[in-house]
């Protein structure tokens, strides 16, 4: 029994191709499996994991996509679901996106048929992202930054920083910081649960991400412009912000 339980532990290591360690410790169920990746990009399951707000979400965030012409637009790694082709249909710019599992990749390019001539899709580690400085016209983060450890935040804060144009927009829908006024949240036995899943959910909830990005800006010589733009969905549990960023 206990070579077993020890079997199942270092189970992840059979999927540290190339990907972070912490990726494939906590999340080689849910990203890098085959058959993970096969059952999570279904339209209820992910709709479910959100409890129900997937569309509120995509559409608050497709309202805040930039649309004008010409605009070079970075998806920082995939995500399941129909943000994606929902993405590449409400604008005709083209759209770059990188993740760091292969996997990942395969799904997009099957969902972007149709429009691959405008999605470009690249292997990347989104804490070292291999593009020039101040090439996108905007960022878009899709529940990314609560399954990464504090590093890795911060040095994808950077990369953002460094990358996004002066002028530009950086697009994030995530978990809000402590919503105390979610019933769920105020639930225990759910928060404990919730950050059993996702380990890094609970470090993230005390984050402030203005405060993070501002400080990251400003190690590139730039800074924000005014105060995001939030909408928020699900009684404060979900947040959808728009930063600008200074000319």
């Amino acid at each position: 029994m206990t070579g077993y339980v020890f079997g199942l532990m270092r189970i992840y290591k059979k999927f540290l191709d190339g990907v972070p360690d912490y990726l494939a410790r906590y999340y080689w169920w849910a990203y890098l499996w085959r058959w993970g990746i096969w059952f999570f990009d279904h339209q209820l399951v992910i709709n479910t994991i959100l409890f129900g707000q997937y569309d509120k979400l995509l559409t608050k965030t497709l309202e805040r996509v930039e649309t004008r012409r010409g605009a070079r637009i970075l998806q920082l790694t995939c995500v399941y679901g129909k943000l994606t082709p929902s993405l590449l249909s409400s604008t005709d710019n083209e759209v770059h996106l990188c993740d760091v599992a292969e996997g990942q990749l395969r799904l997009v390019k099957r969902k972007t048929r149709h429009v691959a001539e405008r999605c470009h899709v690249a292997r990347m580690n989104a804490e070292s992202l291999g593009y020039r400085n101040n090439v996108f016209d905007q960022v878009i983060v899709f529940f990314l930054f609560h399954e990464m450890p504090a590093d890795a935040r911060n040095n994808t804060y950077l990369e953002i920083a460094r990358t996004i144009r002066p002028g530009g927009s950086i697009l994030v829908t995530e978990y809000a910081e402590t919503p105390r006024n979610n019933w769920l949240y105020r639930f225990l036995p759910f928060r404990w649960l919730l950050g059993r899943l996702e380990p890094f959910l609970p470090e993230f909830w005390q984050e402030n991400v203005t405060e993070r990005l501002c400080e990251a800006l400003g190690q590139n010589g730039k800074a924000l412009k005014g105060k995001p733009e939030e909408a928020f969905c699900f009684a404060g549990l979900y947040r959808v912000m728009r930063y600008n960023v200074n000319e």
